[in-house]
């Protein structure tokens, strides 16, 4: 009884903690700190003089200064996964997790400031996995844009100061809560502009967009579909785009059917970090 008593005390006290150090990254707060870093807000002057008045050149997913694909001709592949942070995107795919660590598969998670606020327990768990890497969504989830493009109905930041913001105030929040800087970012939708991806370059993070569409991200797509448009297009050195913010959807059914489907054809499964990276247009 006095054991179960401690360890029920020990959880509470546990969860107090965690509940008070998420509260010093809430976006609002972390932000509001930084603004109060000269380190950052030094950077961020220099950083949106140089493109204040810089062309936004092409907007899209594969754009200039964009990589989509692993530099390879081995039989590998890249499953990311990202986590918006939607007002009905805040969930998080656990049983997806527990499948890629019973099938011993890496992944490249690219998180949200949002999503970090909702779930900063599970952020911290998935860091201290070997098997993922945790990289770049955004702060607030917004297409990356120096002059507010939308997209998919979503409107991007609507400056060089904004896009700074979504791209190296998050990589900052991050770094702070996990004590490793992530070295690649993808836009929310993964639709950004040239101007946006040299300033990600100029902040020494690499934008990664994708090779093979899951097409999970529209509600309720069956997981055979899913499956289907991995397998199909799969081939050396692809980067797979899926999402783990979305439990109630079919993203963990499909890779049930993908992850032995790829393995048969003889593929292994790597992280964005364990391979140089290119894009399509190289």
């Amino acid at each position: 009884m006095k054991s179960f008593l401690f360890s029920a005390i020990s959880l509470f006290f546990c969860s107090i903690a965690y509940c008070q150090m998420a509260g010093q990254f809430k976006n609002d707060v972390f932000l509001k700190k930084l603004y109060a870093d000269t380190s950052y807000t030094n950077l961020k002057k220099k950083v949106v003089k140089e493109f204040k008045h810089a062309k936004p050149g092409h907007w899209g997913e594969f754009v200039k200064g964009v990589d989509e694909k692993i530099s390879t001709k081995q039989k590998l592949i890249a499953f990311t996964f990202d986590a918006c942070g939607k007002e009905k995107g805040k969930g998080y795919d656990y049983e997806l997790i527990q499948l890629l660590r019973k099938e011993n598969v890496p992944a490249t998670l690219f998180v949200t400031g949002r999503w970090i606020d909702k779930h900063f327990k599970a952020l911290v768990a998935l860091s201290q996995d070997s098997l993922f890497e945790i990289e770049n969504h955004g702060l607030n989830h917004k297409p990356c844009s120096a002059c507010g493009e939308s997209e998919y109905g979503i409107k991007g930041t609507a400056n060089p100061s904004e896009a700074f913001d979504e791209i190296e105030a998050n990589a900052r929040k991050i770094e702070a809560i996990i004590g490793k800087k992530p070295r690649f970012y993808r836009s929310a939708t993964a639709f950004i502009d040239e101007s946006c991806a040299r300033m990600a370059t100029k902040l020494g993070i690499t934008v990664v967009s994708y090779e093979v569409l899951s097409g999970d991200a529209v509600a309720n797509t069956p997981d055979t579909i899913i499956a289907q448009n991995v397998i199909k297009h799969a081939k050396p050195g692809a980067i797979v785009i899926m999402h783990f913010n979305h439990p109630k959807w079919n993203t963990c059914e499909a890779l049930r059917i993908i992850i032995p489907a790829l393995r048969e054809q003889g593929y292994k499964f790597i992280r964005l970090k364990d391979f140089p990276l290119k894009s399509m247009k190289d």
